[in-house]
């Protein structure tokens, strides 16, 4: 390696002003729309932790690594911040030379506690035994070590070789932003008038207080469902989304070929995926629309999908015995609205009620969020969309985005909640989607 990539990388090492002059710090200085993500303030810096940030390409991740660095630099010293992209590295070889001679910089600058950012780093192969051999040798004790990947999967996987090694590290996870963030970004002050949500008991509440601004929350609603999360495409928000959509189309192409998948196989099980939105779906049933007849590929596509967070799978939830039924249907929501467009163009197909899709993947995604591993959904007959699982009590929640709609759920829920494009009452209790959406700070 070429050690004057270490100082090409870290400009600040000559002033802390040179920070201004780095190329993703300008690039979000010229943005329209612009913002701090919250990890850059979550984020805790007392040593020894080794953090993980996991997200989607072109999420923001190296953003807010840079975000982190400026807002470090007013406080330390600049070379006491390192920060190395590692997507040009081919392996844990490679990577450890690069952390060796920031550590032999650091010992010849007297520092004695550091903060390390290493970007992208599932890129170099078997990236861990590099950091795995470093922690176990004492090299990092007195540090702060964060890394970022885009898939959950192989991070969460790698990251599991350091029981005991991690220190007061957490795991922090990157989304494209919610619609109470997309708010925060597009109208601040409305934003700031609106309570966020802690418990599920608190919706009904909260929703008839923020019922006062629901004509606002649905103008930008549209814009939200249209343009979606992703920091691309909310950068140019009423201006063409085209060049946003290719990006995003890139970084699945290239993360499927990275995988070594098929990018054939991929895009035959997501145009089934498009043609049963809001459909529950069984492995079996798309592996007969695709040339590979086989569940298990399905299977292991669709696991891959949600990995690099394209995808939820939605469970089918007994709310009776109050078990998961793995191998029933499954249902699969793409997680932002732009994936939608994006696959639709690349598949060549236009989908069912793509605005009521588009409604229900949004309530699925905010849930999610909130409710980690604690959402599903209920298939006996009749169907719900979204059931809640939080604290031995269920809650069941049912998008109806249509003009004319029934909706019955079972004895079993504690509470149940109907989300309506606008309509709104307490019983049964109706929330408009742009209300609902709007009280989850996820």
């Amino acid at each position: 390696m070429d050690e004057k990539e270490l100082f090409e990388q870290n400009p600040w090492w000559k002033g802390k002003e040179y920070i201004e002059e780095d190329y993703d710090i300008i690039k979000w200085n010229e943005k329209k729309y612009r913002w701090i993500p919250n990890i850059v303030e979550q984020i805790t810096l007392e040593p020894f932790a080794f953090h993980t940030i996991i997200g989607p390409r072109q999420a923001g991740k190296t953003t807010v690594a840079k975000l982190l660095i400026k807002k470090l630099l007013s406080t330390n010293n600049p070379k006491e911040i390192f920060y190395f992209n590692c997507d040009d590295l081919a392996d844990y070889k490679e990577l450890e030379s690069v952390i060796n001679s920031y550590l032999f910089f650091k010992d010849n600058n007297s520092i004695k506690k550091s903060i390390i950012i290493l970007d992208e780093i599932t890129s170099p192969k078997e990236w861990y035994r590099a950091i795995k051999f470093l922690i176990d040798k004492g090299k990092l004790r007195n540090d702060i070590l964060i890394v970022t990947g885009s898939s959950s999967l192989s991070v969460k996987k790698e990251v599991e070789l350091f029981p005991g090694r991690r220190g007061k590290g957490r795991d922090y996870i990157l989304y494209p932003l919610s619609f109470r963030s997309f708010l925060k970004v597009i109208d601040p002050i409305l934003e700031s008038k609106l309570v966020k949500i802690i418990n599920i008991e608190e919706l009904e509440k909260l929703a008839v207080n923020a019922m006062s601004f629901e004509k606002e929350l649905h103008k930008h609603l549209k814009d939200y469902m249209d343009y979606g999360g992703f920091p691309l495409s909310v950068a140019n928000l009423h201006e063409n989304k085209e060049e946003a959509k290719r990006t995003y189309l890139n970084w699945v192409k290239n993360a499927i070929l990275k995988n070594d998948r098929s990018e054939s196989i991929a895009r035959q099980i997501i145009k089934s995926l498009i043609e049963s939105l809001q459909s529950d779906v069984s492995w079996e049933s798309i592996s007969k629309k695709i040339e590979v007849k086989s569940p298990k590929t399905v299977s292991a596509y669709i696991d891959f999908m949600k990995s690099i967070f394209v995808v939820n799978i939605l469970y089918n939830l007994d709310i009776g015995s109050r078990s998961i039924k793995f191998g029933r249907n499954k249902k699969i929501h793409f997680r932002d609205p732009l994936l939608v467009d994006i696959f639709e163009d690349w598949c060549l197909i236009k989908s069912n009620n793509k605005e009521s899709a588009i409604a229900e993947s949004l309530v699925i995604e905010h849930l999610i969020r909130m409710f980690v591993d604690k959402v599903f959904f209920w298939r006996n007959g009749t169907e719900v969309d979204a059931v809640v699982y939080e604290k031995g009590k269920l809650y069941g929640f049912e998008v109806k985005f249509g003009e004319d709609y029934e909706a019955e759920f079972p004895n079993n829920f504690k509470k149940s909640f109907i989300i309506t494009r606008k309509d709104y009452s307490r019983n049964p209790r109706k929330i408009p989607l742009a209300v609902f959406l709007s009280l989850f700070d996820v």
